[in-house]
């Protein structure tokens, strides 16, 4: 029998591929630090969007792949950037006009917006943890704040002004010329206006580990590059963080491709191994365009959450990470619809299957059984057919379908009901638009009606299904599939919907023949 190391071992799912190649890393020994390191960085220059979230469970994917194929102990930082200047205000966020009076100031260092916490940078980071708390992540939290500000950080930056000349080499070849003149890794913190400065440096003394600058309005000052009087850039910063921390995996988007042999080549002048990578297609929103924690475009991680489940989103994360993901409303039904397909096929999978399985990785190695005996665009469909106003209202009809089934033997159907009448009622309702049928589309209806309500057979969706196709072949529509989507376009107001069917036997067969003569009496249209 094939043991689950051996199965994790040739498996061909993402998630293993990347924890071997961890492992090919050290060549059989074990790490000195005792452990590998897995790290994702976050910038809290806006509310955390559902990318962050995509970092953390892919990387958690990968970290627990690793410890199927080694006994290596593992840790998993998330660390924030929050010394970060702000360089422009968020467009979802309030008090516009107050957090403009404080630009280039480290997040740490702007107020709070909402009132709630010690500092902007506070919030966002307590955003990100409640986010990433929400679906049991195990991780250890690092503000860069106390990052610096603690010593944590001084060995590694005194190094840096004893390499400047090398660290600069590298920075100033990727740079136009105009922003060599000026450019420096250090970012010094003013003293008396407490904001980071983009300014050239007059001397970098790496005996004292001092920077000497002139400020904006031409002072000069010198200060120490530890104890949070200096910031690194954001590129060098990526760099001597690995170095510090000795980091052995991190992830990141397609954006930052480019800026890896920067970021590996700071890693290595500071003394450091330059981790592995792995680099991500970035996530759009429905136009299209990147997704950004300023603009708050795309979902947001409390938007998916309340019209699905947490599994369904990390489903969706997992799925090709290195293809572009539009990050919409609609996007949701099929997630969910998808998640609960693996779940059942996991059941009977052999052990080499299920590792590359979806499920496992989400579950690690665990999934639960599914009790979803209707897809979610069923209970979609239903919804929209039935006015519920809440799950309760659906059970009528799922009782009848599935007469073993209640809400305490299948809470996840119970749940994925509830969010159907949500998402239906917010993001369906207002966008049907009915209309009525041709001829030929009302002559089909018609007949169909008509077999409906003498119907003698099993109300299973098999055979209602073969009925629906029956009607539509003798009334001479090709291809079939404009059959379907005039029944949607009269009966729901969509022109995609589930198998006709199934939504038959689940609505009920009298229930259906009364939705078709409104339908066909233009009561929708109406």
């Amino acid at each position: 029998m094939v043991s689950l190391r051996d199965a994790a071992m040739n498996s061909k799912a993402w998630p293993f591929e990347e924890a071997r190649a961890v492992l090919k890393r050290y060549g059989g020994k074990d790490p000195a630090k005792g452990y590998v390191l897995f790290e994702t960085g976050y910038g809290p220059s806006g509310l955390p969007h559902i990318g962050t979230f995509g970092e953390v469970a892919r990387t958690t994917m990968i970290r627990r792949a690793f410890e199927i194929i080694s006994d290596i102990p593992t840790r998993l930082i998330c660390f924030s950037d929050d010394v970060d200047g702000m360089r422009k205000v968020p467009e979802n966020v309030p008090q516009q006009e107050m957090l403009r009076q404080y630009m280039q100031m480290p997040l740490t260092s702007v107020p709070d917006p909402y009132g709630e916490f010690e500092s902007f940078g506070h919030h966002n980071n307590a955003m990100l943890r409640r986010f990433l708390d929400t679906f049991g992540f195990e991780y250890e939290f690092i503000s860069a704040t106390e990052f610096y500000k603690s010593g944590r950080f001084d060995d590694t930056l005194r190094r840096c002004a004893e390499r400047y000349d090398a660290i600069m080499g590298i920075m100033l070849a990727s740079l136009r010329e105009e922003r060599q003149q000026t450019y420096s890794c250090f970012l010094p913190i003013h003293p008396e206006t407490g904001r980071v400065l983009y300014v050239p440096m007059k001397e970098v003394n790496a005996k004292d580990g001092t920077i000497t600058f002139d400020d904006e309005a031409g002072r000069e000052w010198t200060l120490p590059v530890t104890g949070g009087h200096v910031k690194l850039q954001w590129k060098p910063d990526f760099g001597a963080r690995w170095a510090a921390l000795d980091v052995d995996f991190e992830m990141y988007g397609k954006d930052h491709s480019t800026n890896t042999p920067i970021y590996d080549g700071i890693c290595e002048v500071l003394g450091g191994r330059k981790p592995n990578h792995m680099t991500y297609e970035l996530f759009l929103d429905d136009q299209g365009q990147k997704i950004s924690k300023s603009k708050g475009n795309g979902l947001t991680i409390d938007e998916w959450l309340t019209y699905a489940a947490t599994e369904s989103l990390s489903y969706f994360m997992y799925q090709k990470p290195k293809t572009a993901k539009r990050m919409h409303f609609d996007v949701i039904p099929r997630a969910v619809d998808e998640y609960h397909q693996q779940l059942r096929a996991f059941v009977d999978q052999p052990l080499d299957l299920q590792v590359n399985n979806p499920v496992w990785h989400i579950h690690n190695g665990q999934p639960p059984v599914s009790k979803m005996v209707v897809s979610f665009g069923m209970l979609l469909n239903l919804a929209s057919v039935s006015g519920a106003k809440d799950a309760g209202a659906l059970w009528k009809f799922l009782k009848r379908y599935a007469p073993d089934a209640s809400p305490e033997t299948h809470p996840d159907l119970d749940a994925a009901a509830g969010y159907a009448v949500r998402y239906f009622a917010d993001k369906i309702a207002p966008t049907r638009v009915f209309r009525l049928p041709d001829a030929k589309e009302r002559a089909a209806m018609e007949d169909l009606v008509a077999r409906l309500r003498v119907w003698d057979g099993p109300t299973d969706d098999e055979a209602l299904q073969s009925m629906v196709f029956a009607v539509g072949k003798e009334h001479g529509f090709e291809p079939l599939r404009d059959w379907f989507k005039a029944l949607y376009e009269v009966l729901l107001g969509a022109s995609d919907g589930p198998r006709f069917g199934g939504f038959i036997a689940l609505y009920g067969v009298d229930e259906t023949v009364a939705l078709m003569e409104r339908a066909l009496q233009g009561a929708f249209v109406a």
